[in-house]
């Protein structure tokens, strides 16, 4: 068995888990953790932008982590986004990742400043030396991040043995493509765009880590199943549903999670709270949507038999 089996197929992006007060719950991280093996998915990717990590105090990230490790180690591939915006931090945060016993640890670029290519790559090895026994997944998200992972620094950081491969979040699915074949078998690549989970897998992505998988794993483990069972035609309809589905979760005024939030409550009775200001949290008139996500959801459970 290859040492990169544990991070193919489906892996949600781990969402933050207040309290009523707006803090991190350990005792809704823990619950989040137990709903996620309960569904049967590969691992969870915590900290990261659906994590809400760029609003977390390191503290509370450490928090967050530690409450992870306490019920998914040994039952879920743990990959930890440890980026913060310098250097110091986020290799505090990579050696407590480490200390904890997560699979892999994963970066974005620093945001803001523009950099040069090679102090991407400084900050970014910098992080890896800080876990020097863990494996580092390079996180592509240029949308947000304001500076895109390119072919030659993507070559520059495999010369780092920890490196396994890239989250490509990038909405070309050619990227998923030119890093597949950059760094070859002994590599990988994660979907990172949840809509175009279909189409990212046919180009070379041996998985995917995904903001909405946590909301409806079971679509996103069935559409993995049709993918290797090359049903693609059920495949790519049920990726039109998803996207329907994704569609209504981004149609409030509240942020994307905060309705993700509100429709695990109805589907799953899971509370994580509210989503972390400046993040706008979800209003009265966005009840109406989150409860129709939530229909949806399972009106396209019962058309899949999952």
């Amino acid at each position: 068995m290859s040492k990169l089996d544990k991070y193919t197929g489906v892996i949600p992006a781990f969402y933050a888990a207040y309290d009523d007060n707006g803090e991190v719950s350990p005792e809704r991280v823990k619950q989040l953790v137990e709903y996620h093996i309960s569904k049967g998915v590969k691992g969870i990717y915590v900290n990261g932008s659906s994590g809400e990590c760029i609003y977390l105090s390191v503290e509370d990230r450490k928090k967050v982590l530690e409450a992870v490790m306490e019920v998914a180690k040994g039952k879920l591939t743990v990959i930890a986004h440890v980026a913060a915006n310098n250097t110091k931090d986020s290799v505090e945060l990579a050696k407590h990742a480490e200390s904890l016993g997560v699979d892999a640890i994963a970066a974005i670029p620093p945001i803001y400043f523009r950099l040069p290519e090679y102090a991407i790559a400084d900050y970014w090895n910098a992080i890896s030396d800080g876990a020097p026994n863990t494996d580092f997944v390079i996180y592509n998200i240029p949308q947000l991040a304001g500076t895109a992972l390119t072919p030659t620094l993507y070559a520059e950081m495999l010369k780092n043995p920890r490196v396994i491969g890239v989250k490509n979040s990038s909405m070309p699915i050619q990227d998923i493509e030119i890093f597949s074949q950059l760094a070859g078998e002994d590599h990988l690549v994660f979907n990172g765009p949840d809509e175009q989970f279909l189409g990212g897998r046919l180009m070379g992505a041996i998985g995917g880590i995904g903001g909405t998988y946590g909301v409806m794993p079971e679509l996103f483990l069935r559409l993995n199943e049709l993918i290797a069972d090359k049903d693609l035609e059920t495949a790519k309809e049920l990726q039109y549903d998803i996207n329907t589905i994704i569609g209504r979760l981004t149609a409030g005024k509240g942020n994307m999670y905060g309705m993700i939030k509100g429709v695990l409550r109805i589907n799953e009775d899971l509370d994580l709270g509210s989503v972390r200001s400046p993040l706008p949290e979800v209003v009265e008139e966005d009840q109406p949507i989150i409860e129709q996500a939530a229909k949806l959801i399972q009106e396209t459970k019962k058309k899949y038999n999952v």
